[in-house]
């Protein structure tokens, strides 16, 4: 049996800083039930600054280079990777990408210890993701695994470790990618 989920916005909590949060039930057409849910919208502003003079005028003309700008915070350079003729001193989209499960997955693990009473010391994850190349020249992230190596100072490590799977499954950006999001955590305990 299919349920409609019919959506209704109700209102809009906060603004500020390049960040809004709209708050609105959804109503299960189905079952009777609705359930408050958030929506959360971001924006950023993305500046090429690889034109020296002639645009895109042939592959080699131009630079990768590029600004990313939110509201009230430094900008954030990037390129694309060097294999594709970006500069490797700055951020690719490829590595940003990567980061953000990185660090999302930490700051859901975070919220879980805090809650479950697991004093979290040190945190240090080097993340890895692997990209596909298509012979068309396109591509598409294949899989990336986090190796959160992480110090507490009181709790379970048992329970410790079992949080990095409830961490996966709260964080918002592992559940928006197409592809594998895994972990392989150490815990230490002090």
């Amino acid at each position: 049996m299919k349920r409609l989920l019919i959506r209704s916005w109700t209102r809009v909590q906060r603004c500020a800083s390049g960040h809004c949060e709209k708050t609105f039930t959804i109503h299960d057409a189905g079952r009777g039930r609705s359930a408050l849910a958030k929506s959360h919208s971001y924006q950023a502003t993305v500046i090429w600054m690889g034109n020296d003079g002639v645009g895109t005028r042939d592959y080699r003309s131009y630079r990768r280079d590029y600004l990313v700008r939110v509201e009230t915070k430094p900008d954030l350079v990037g390129s694309a990777d060097p294999v594709f003729r970006g500069d490797a001193r700055r951020y690719n989209p490829e590595e940003l990408l990567v980061a953000a499960l990185s660090s999302c997955h930490m700051l859901s693990y975070l919220h879980l210890c805090a809650v479950r009473g697991i004093i979290v010391e040190d945190y240090k994850d080097e993340a890895e993701g692997v990209m596909a190349e298509s012979d068309d020249g396109s591509g598409r992230f294949t899989s990336v695994l986090l190796h959160p190596v992480v110090t507490i100072s009181r709790g379970d490590p048992n329970v410790a470790r079992e949080l990095h799977e409830d961490a996966h499954r709260m964080c918002f950006i592992a559940n928006s990618v197409n592809f594998p999001v895994r972990h392989e955590a150490k815990i230490t305990a002090r």
